[in-house]
């Protein structure tokens, strides 16, 4: 079984910093493009950032300059680095990864549990 495990939400101040992981685990072939989404309160899931297996990125207008993708791939993790923080940045973050399975011949859409950015002074 494959699973995303997310860490590194919370509450944080207007203009402040936070870091997310997530973490694949299970038995993996490989992993293609990784990717952070949010979903703030009353509105739809929205990409926030994604970076494909050889490290090109691509980010939301709206975190450009703040906010910073990368990945370890022997790691399988993917992380989000979040600075000057705004309250608008408020939502559920899920992570979010194309992978195929040991043994497998497809690659499969998989989705971590989510993590709470909480913005607010």
């Amino acid at each position: 079984q494959v699973q995303l495990v997310e860490s590194g939400g919370g509450l944080v101040q207007p203009g402040g910093s936070l870091r997310l992981s997530c973490a694949a685990s299970g038995i993996i072939s490989r992993i293609n493009a990784m990717a952070w989404y949010r979903q703030p309160p009353g509105k739809q899931r929205e990409l926030v950032a994604d970076i494909t297996r050889d490290g090109r990125i691509n980010y939301a207008d709206s975190v450009k300059g703040r906010f910073t993708i990368s990945r370890d791939n022997a790691k399988n993790t993917v992380y989000l680095q979040m600075d000057s923080l705004k309250p608008e940045d408020t939502a559920v973050y899920y992570c979010n990864a194309g992978i195929k399975r040991l043994g497998g011949a497809y690659e499969y859409d998989y989705w971590g549990q989510g993590t709470q950015v909480t913005v607010s002074s």
